[in-house]
């Protein structure tokens, strides 16, 4: 079992940055691959980046450029900084851990930060 807890959301101007938190416990945190989503609101979640154990890292194409995904294992912490935000960035946040299919599949996850953009 992995337990997930995101912080670190709230509301910011357009343009304005943000750093997204989540810790993990509960198991071995290095050798899994851990991952952001967010589901704006009266819409379907979505991927937003995924890296690697071994520190591959991946993005939706919505955040290319202005999000970056980075990983402290001896934390168990997983971090996402998000750039030059749009009002269309505003969704909740959610961590996830252990994919089955790297952007699709994840056995856990967190109950999710709310992220607002003001425009």
């Amino acid at each position: 079992q992995v337990q997930l807890v995101e912080s670190g959301g709230g509301l910011v101007q357009a343009g304005g940055s943000l750093r997204l938190s989540c810790v993990a416990s509960g198991r071995t945190f290095s050798r899994i691959g851990m991952a952001w989503f967010r589901q704006p609101p009266g819409k379907e979640r979505e991927f937003v980046a995924h890296m690697t154990w071994a520190g591959t890292v991946y993005y939706g194409d919505s955040v290319k450029g202005r999000f970056t995904i980075s990983r402290d294992n001896a934390k168990n912490m997983v971090y996402l900084q998000m750039n030059s935000l749009k009002a269309e960035d505003t969704a909740v946040y959610y961590c996830a851990a252990d994919s089955t299919v790297i952007g699709a599949r994840y056995n856990y996850w967190g109950q999710g930060t709310q992220v607002t953009v003001s425009s």
